[in-house]
Formats: structure tokens, sequence, C-alpha cells
């Protein structure tokens, strides 16, 4: 995806935090619209598709996490969550959700701009597609390694931009163990057990949609001492 090409939607609370955001991003290329609570947005999310939705966590009525678990039961689009707070566990929290990244404020823009630009990049481009795709197999699900799109029986399964790019990753390496540091890494996060810890529930979450028991993973297996390995039929 070209990251100029896209249509960002920010939603806050704080007017003032909207305004800065969209003259900045806006000047970075990025068509951008904004939404002042949870309401606004699902009203505007009902009438336009965006490529990333950047959402504060903390807002008044529904919160970030909230409408991040509602727009996941019928949507893809990436989301950057904007948080207060620092610690871990809101962080996981917020992944948990099914978000794709966090940004803890204070922040600066130009870090905003690319956390933002890493998660396009990560997006695949349904514009080109292969007449002949690869596909791998495992039990009823089946993922097009050219498209970077699982799916079961005639049906899409629906993945975060972050689950796409887990899929990609072990995609090219099948039946080989990768490492929790290898995976951050690959994902272009910053070292750290923090981010580790996140790639596990990364995982957890993308065994939901894989697994017939997510609880006794047969296809995206953990290697004791070694990591995480894909091992399609």
């Amino acid at each position: 995806m070209n990251e100029a090409d896209a249509h960002l939607l920010i939603v806050d609370d704080d007017e003032r935090i909207r305004s800065l955001l969209q003259k900045f991003l806006m000047r970075h290329g990025f068509l951008v619209t904004t939404a002042r609570d949870a309401a606004h947005a699902r009203r505007i999310l009902a009438g336009l598709d965006f490529d990333l939705i950047v959402l504060d966590v903390m807002m008044p009525g529904e919160d970030g996490l909230s409408l991040t678990r509602g727009l996941r039961e019928t949507m893809q689009t990436p989301i950057l969550l904007l948080t207060a707070k620092g610690e871990t566990e809101n962080r996981i929290d917020g992944l948990e959700a099914g978000a794709d990244d966090y940004l803890a404020k204070p922040f600066e823009p130009k870090e905003l701009l690319l956390r933002i630009n890493a998660i396009l990049r990560r997006m695949p481009d349904t514009r080109v597609a292969d007449a002949t795709p690869k596909v791998l197999s495992m039990g009823a699900i089946r993922y097009d390694i050219e498209r970077g799109e699982l799916w079961q029986g005639e049906d899409l399964v629906r993945l975060t931009a972050t689950e796409i790019q887990l899929m990609r990753i072990f995609a090219a390496q099948p039946g080989m163990a990768l490492s929790r540091s290898k995976l951050v890494e690959e994902l272009g996060r910053d070292r750290g057990q923090a981010q580790e810890r996140a790639v596990d529930v990364q995982i957890t979450r993308l065994r939901r949609k894989i697994e017939d028991n997510p609880k006794q993973p047969r296809y995206l297996q953990t290697v004791r001492g070694a990591g995480y390995m894909l091992a399609p039929d």
C-alpha cells in the first residue's frame, strides 16, 4: 500500500488534539477524517472505509477498548490506540481487544507518523493478485500466500494487520520454529520483554482463527525453548 494514498480516521474527544493531528497528518499526504467520540466514529464508519483508525482509549461514554472490540466483529481495518496509561497490562488489554499497535501519551507526532507508516506497510496490496495463488492447508482453514488471506470454506476469516503480517512470516518458513524475539524483529517492533509478551497475545488470537482447539494447537505450535512454528497439512 502507498501510505500517501491512505485515508485515516482520528477518534479523540479532545478537539485540540484532533485538530493538531489532522493538520499534521494532512501535511504528510494523508486524507484525514475526525470523530469526537465512539458514537460519532460508528456513524462515520457506517458510510466510509478507512485504511487505518487512530483511536484514543480514554473517552467519555464508550471507551476506545470497547469500540475496538466492537469494530473487530465486522472489520479488519488496522487500529492504533492512543493511551495515557503506560503500564504493560493496559497495552496488552488493547492488543487483546484487537488493536494492531499502541502509543502512550504524550508522544511526538513524528513517532505517530512512523507507527502509522509501519502498520500500512504491513498491509497486503490487494491490487496485485496472482491467477494461480499458492495455498497452505490447515484442516478446514486454507491460507492464500499470494493474497495474504485466510479462508474457511467460502468465508474469508478477518485478520488484523498484525495477524496478516504474522501469517506472512510463518508462511514464508513453514515447519521452522521462530523465536519471540525474531517475530518482534520481523514485525518491526522495538525489542523488549513487553513486545515479546505482546507477540504471545497475537499468537493466542491467531490460534482462535486457525485451530479447532486453540488450547491444544495443531497448526500454530509452541516449540519448547525455540518459539512458535506453523505446521500446515
